[in-house]
């Protein structure tokens, strides 16, 4: 009888894990704080001070037990400025509004499509695993049990100024401290950052106290897995030549004078 009894537990055990939820569709909000400095751009208040303190966008990741994609959910129009007097006219965009993600979960290999100048640009590299630590910590995010997992990332950042009418972007040391809550419910290594690092779905993410975060505001079990694949449309590039172009065309704008476009972040 004890044996029957065991050999229950263990089959209700192992159709539990074998219920567990491995694809659906997740939408997240990401909102990211705006750190520029503007002056001499001309009488009254600075006008840094009139610019968006925060920029909201939307993005979902569909994901299947073995890959995942992340993409814009709609067009997010970006926020503008306009110079008292009509001086200057300027919009803002966040890195990676734009951009998509897949991520092959079981090789560890990542595709990105990165938008910028208009041009569409593909880079392919592998998922680079940072240290995690579980903290013990506990939450609950759209009634699924999460944990608290941190790590830490040294590397540099854009900061972007602008001086008399002149933007400049220069690369700055960074040390990002990194909170993520994962839950073991959904048992994929997928999320709208850091895929293929934790053992389950990761629902909210916070980098340096509220500089960038992400949070699950819905999930579904439903997913077209035709869609989940790696972006082929755009000029295959290295990050390296990536950045260098990014770099001139942004000196493109500069020279072009009038409106200025301020990418925040990559």
């Amino acid at each position: 009888m004890k044996r029957l009894f065991f050999t229950f537990c263990m089959g209700l055990a192992v159709l539990t894990v074998n219920g567990q939820q491995k694809q659906g569709t997740v939408r997240y909000e990401r909102t990211v704080q705006m750190q520029m400095r503007m002056r001499g751009m001309g009488p009254g208040p600075e006008a840094e001070q009139l610019l968006p303190r925060t920029h909201t966008s939307k993005l979902e990741v569909l994901f299947t037990a073995d890959q995942c994609l992340r993409q814009a959910v709609e067009e997010t129009t970006p926020d503008e400025f306009q110079e008292e007097g009509g001086g200057m006219h300027i919009r803002i965009s966040t890195a990676g509004t734009d951009d998509v993600t897949y991520v092959n979960l079981a090789s560890g290999q990542i595709t990105e499509q990165r938008e910028f100048g208009a041009r569409n640009y593909i880079i392919a590299d592998s998922v680079r695993k940072l240290n995690w630590k579980l903290t013990g910590q506990t939450t609950t995010i759209l009634n699924y049990p999460c944990q608290q997992a941190i790590t830490q990332v040294i590397g540099k950042r854009s900061v972007t100024t602008m001086e008399n009418g002149e933007m400049k972007t220069e690369q700055q040391a960074d040390t990002s401290n990194i909170i993520a809550w994962f839950t073991l419910a959904i048992p994929v290594s997928a999320g709208p950052e850091y895929q293929g690092q934790l053992p389950g779905l990761i629902l909210g993410i916070d980098v340096n106290n509220g500089r960038t975060v992400y949070k699950a505001t819905e999930i579904s079990g439903d997913v077209e897995v035709s869609v989940v694949k790696a972006p082929s449309k755009g000029k295959r590039v290295t990050i390296e030549e990536f950045n260098k172009e990014r770099d001139k065309i942004m000196a493109e704008m500069q020279r072009n004078g009038g409106g200025r476009v301020i990418r925040i972040g990559q």
